[in-house]
C-alpha cells in the first residue's frame, strides 16, 4: 500500500526518488527494489521514460507524461532554463516540443513521445563561483517541486544562447511578452555571468525597451562598464546587413533592428 501511496504521488520519478522511497520504508535492505520496480513496469502501473526515468499511472488509466517533470527529473540538479523557463512562465510567441534543463552533471539527451529532452551544464563561470542556483525559483506541476531560472535570469539566458532558446525573432517576441522585470537582478546576473558579449545583448535588448522596462540610467552604465572594448556580434553566423550599435560596441542584424517579422 505505501508502494502505492508514492506512485499516486509521484507523477513522475527517477532512480533516486525510488531508492530513497525503498530506503525509508524497509530499512537495512538492499534486495528487492529492483523486483518490485519491475512489477509495476510488468502491471503497467508504471512506465519507463528511459533508463532511471520513470512515470506513473493511475490505476486503471494510461501514463500522462508532465513534460516539465520530465525535464526536471533528468538530474537531481536539474534546473528549467531557456525558453523552457520562459514557456513554463507562460510567455512565450510558440509553444516548442524541446525542453532544456541545466544540470552540473553531463547527461545524454533523448526523445519520449515526439518531445526531446535536453540537459546543458551550468554556465562555467557560476560552477566557478558556487551561483549555478542564483535567481532560480522552486515552482509546482502536478503538486510536485520543480526549479525553474526565474523571469530576469530567463531572459539573460536566453538571449546568451539563442540556439536553446528558439531563434531571435522568438527570443524578442517571447522577452517582450513579460510586462515587469527586476532590473538589479538582471543587472546582478549579467556581472556574474562575466562575459562581455552577453552584457551587450543585455544592455541593447534594455536600450531598445527603455520606456516598456522603466529602465533607469544606472543599470545602463553597470551593463556599459562590461561590454567588449571592440565590436562583437550578436549572431556571429549572420551573414545578411548588419548595423554597429557604438554604446554597446555590438554588430546587430538588421532584421532585428527593424523587426522584419512585424511586416509579415
Amino acid at each position: 500500500m505505501k508502494t502505492q501511496a508514492f506512485l499516486n504521488k509521484k507523477t513522475v520519478f527517477n532512480s533516486r526518488d525510488f531508492d530513497d522511497f525503498y530506503s525509508r520504508e524497509r530499512p537495512g535492505k538492499t534486495t528487492g527494489r529492483r523486483a518490485l520496480l519491475k512489477y509495476y513496469l510488468h502491471t503497467g502501473r508504471v512506465k519507463q521514460v528511459r533508463k532511471g526515468l520513470y512515470l506513473s499511472a493511475p490505476p486503471g488509466r494510461p501514463a500522462v507524461a508532465d513534460h516539465y517533470l520530465i525535464c526536471g527529473k533528468m538530474a537531481s540538479d536539474a534546473v528549467l532554463a531557456y525558453h523552457t523557463a520562459m514557456q513554463f512562465h507562460g510567455k512565450v510567441y510558440t509553444v516548442r516540443n524541446d525542453y532544456v534543463c541545466c544540470s552540473r552533471s553531463r547527461v545524454h539527451s533523448f526523445e519520449y513521445e515526439g518531445q526531446m529532452f535536453k540537459a546543458v551544464l551550468f554556465p562555467r563561470s557560476l560552477l566557478n563561483i558556487g551561483q549555478e542556483m542564483f535567481a532560480v525559483e522552486n515552482a509546482e506541476s502536478h503538486d510536485e517541486t520543480l526549479r525553474v531560472t526565474s523571469l530576469e535570469r530567463t531572459m539573460v539566458d536566453m538571449l546568451q544562447r539563442p540556439e536553446l532558446s528558439g531563434g531571435w525573432e522568438e527570443i524578442w517576441r517571447s522577452l517582450e511578452m513579460v510586462e515587469y522585470y527586476h532590473l538589479d537582478k538582471i543587472v546582478e546576473y549579467v556581472e556574474l555571468l562575466d562575459n562581455a558579449t552577453t552584457a551587450a545583448k543585455v544592455g541593447f535588448f534594455l536600450d531598445q525597451h527603455r520606456e516598456q522596462l522603466m529602465v533607469d540610467p544606472s543599470h545602463m552604465e553597470r551593463l556599459k562598464s562590461r561590454c567588449p572594448k571592440s565590436p562583437h556580434y550578436l549572431e556571429r553566423s549572420h551573414n545578411g546587413n548588419s548595423k554597429l550599435f557604438p554604446g554597446w560596441n555590438l554588430v546587430v542584424p538588421d532584421f532585428i533592428v527593424e523587426r522584419h517579422w512585424d511586416e509579415q
